[in-house]
């Protein structure tokens, strides 16, 4: 019971200041993040979320891997796409303009703005992958189907003189995509 009690209280509290502690490096696990967001460990899935949260706050985006970070040590873990993936969308309209702010399959709740952007990226066949950066350099995969979404919050704005569609969040526009490249299609 005290690993869930540990996990709960984290969750409150936020995630580890990973970024102030530099243990020695101990090698690589076997623990993989899948792009769907399943975290694995030997193989199996981890099928307990507050463990998988507990996790998840102590992972940090060193130069070259992903790492689990404790004040004593440091591991290496294997993370397919993005460590988390965005899992419901809030929008709010207010007196300043839109926010838009995301929920993680960890819990994470972030909202999007000039520290925590919008990026997209030219996936396989199924068009743009969208990412929210969700703590530094831990960037969250935004759902298909929330992509659909932040299309249809879309609008397009000229961008050193060429017109682009995309979202905005928090008095920041996000681009997506040239729109002469929407217009061809």
């Amino acid at each position: 019971m005290q690993g869930l009690e540990a996990a709960s209280a984290i969750r409150k509290r936020g995630p580890a200041p990973v970024h102030l502690w530099n243990p020695p490096y101990c090698g690589e696990i076997d623990m993989r993040i899948a792009g769907d967001g399943t975290w694995f460990y030997n193989g199996s899935p981890i099928g307990r979320p507050p463990l998988v949260q507990l996790f998840s706050s102590i992972l940090r985006r060193d130069d070259d891997r992903y790492v689990l970070v404790t004040p004593v040590e440091r591991v290496g873990i294997r993370v397919d796409d993005a460590p988390f993936v965005a899992v419901e969308m809030m929008v709010e309209d207010g007196q300043d303009g839109r926010r838009l702010a995301f929920r993680t399959n960890v819990e994470d709740v972030v909202t999007v703005d000039r520290d925590h952007p919008l990026r997209f990226e030219p996936g396989a066949a199924e068009g743009l992958k969208p990412y929210v950066l969700v703590r530094d350099r831990l960037w969250a995969l935004v759902k298909r189907a929330l992509y659909y979404d932040l299309v249809a919050l879309g609008e397009t704005r000229p961008i050193d003189g060429e017109d682009w569609f995309g979202v905005s969040s928090s008095g920041v526009f996000f681009p997506m995509v040239r729109a002469a490249e929407l217009d061809a299609s």
